[in-house]
């Protein structure tokens, strides 16, 4: 597979005229790019698969700025969407060409297009992707057939630590488009989002190796539940997975002023099929642990409703004008307390957050107890207050 080199464009309120630089390519009509869809997304402006998508970037970043300069030119010039174009302009090329596909490494397991439609049930798991097998033609812009071919994939399946690391490199490890897979298999792990929870889970396992004087692959013998739990605790999702909660989470008891607090506790930080694995209430309704005996209760943690099942791109490639400007989400708790049982039986404000932006809050305590209460206060909009978990330790 090639690579790319992005343009997006911006609505403005007046008519902006678009004349091609003649050094870029020209095309006639949208039958000049057959099976391309203009204005849609522009990943299919890609160049590579056919030449050293390495050595030869500097040439492909030249071609692919000449193609993104053409396309825009039919988009605002010669194409039936040309009229709705008037008032947009190029707001943006990315001058640095997005790599799909160069080198690869190889680790303790190769992960292949059958590991990722059985689900990548491994024991290792460390990272999930979710995106089709999406194959492009390695000719990109050039080829006159579709330009790529799409294979089902399970959402989610997992990714194993052992495709992770290198096979004969002692010290080595990788994320990214450059791990331990097939052809076939890349073309799905190579998406973004996906890049970096692998991002995550090497970060982790990076960390872990350095504490204990591990190589990466000591890591996978000796150490891959702390890994796991590791990014759990940090609010990565590992499918087939669930977070260790604390025992003083689980063995006290759990009230709140309205609906069922357990998933709170269940190690499930956020909605998996049918299942919301949350807590929701009104804000100013409180979760309550009770404790058999006066607990000395370090730090807690949180994870909020971040609405993960949004439904919308968060970098388009066209801009309108009337487009609602990115903010924090609805549903996330803007402003929470947290009270604690004092001696005298009254409750007392342990801590307070205002202005949060954050999905998963840990916060010190460093206070002794017998109950302690979760207050959310505040959303960023939205009339119900979720949370997906709140563990004390």
């Amino acid at each position: 597979m090639g690579m790319s080199c992005l343009i997006q464009g911006r609505e403005m309120d007046t008519p902006q005229p678009f004349v091609r630089p003649e050094w870029a390519d020209y095309y006639a009509s949208p039958d000049d790019l057959p099976h391309r869809s203009l204005g849609h997304n522009f990943w299919w402006i890609e160049l590579g698969g056919e030449y050293d998508s390495i050595h030869d970037t500097e040439m492909l970043r030249d071609m692919l700025l000449k193609v993104s300069y053409g396309v825009w030119d039919l988009l605002k010039n010669r194409s039936d969407k040309s009229e709705a174009m008037t008032n947009y302009a190029l707001d943006w090329v990315g001058h640095l060409p997005g790599k799909r596909e160069s080198r690869r490494c190889v680790g303790d397991h190769i992960i292949t297009q059958n590991d990722v439609r059985a689900e990548g049930r491994f024991d290792d798991i460390v990272a999930y992707g979710g995106w089709s097998m999406d194959d492009h033609h390695p000719a990109g812009i050039a080829a006159t057939e579709k330009p790529t071919v799409f294979h089902p994939a399970p959402s989610p399946y997992g990714i194993p630590y052992r495709a992770l690391y290198s096979k004969n490199i002692s010290n080595l490890f990788f994320a990214g488009r450059n791990i331990s897979a097939t052809h076939a298999a890349m073309s799905s792990t190579r998406v973004m989002a996906t890049c970096a929870v692998m991002g995550q889970a090497v970060g982790t396992a990076a960390s872990i190796a350095a504490a204990k004087s591990f190589a990466p692959r000591d890591v996978c013998n000796e150490s891959i539940s702390e890994l796991q739990q590791a990014l759990m605790d940090d609010d990565c999702y590992l499918p087939w997975h669930t977070r260790e909660v604390s025992q003083l989470s689980h063995f006290a008891a759990l009230t709140a002023k309205a609906g069922n607090p357990e998933p709170i506790r269940n190690g499930i930080d956020r909605p998996v099929g049918d299942s919301s694995n949350s807590w929701t209430g009104k804000p100013g309704d409180w979760l309550e642990y009770h404790f058999k005996r006066p607990a000395q209760l370090a730090a807690t943690r949180l994870v909020f409703d971040s609405d993960l099942n949004r439904r919308i791109k968060n970098m388009p490639c066209i801009y309108k004008l009337s487009q609602e400007q990115r903010r924090v989400p609805e549903t996330l708790i803007r402003a929470f307390r947290i009270d604690a049982l004092s001696d005298d039986g009254t409750w007392k404000t342990a801590a307070e957050v205002k202005n949060n932006h954050q999905r998963l809050v840990k916060l010190d305590l460093n206070i002794a107890t017998t109950a302690i209460r979760l207050i959310p206060e505040e959303t960023w909009g939205a009339d119900n207050a979720t949370v997906f978990a709140w563990d004390v330790r």
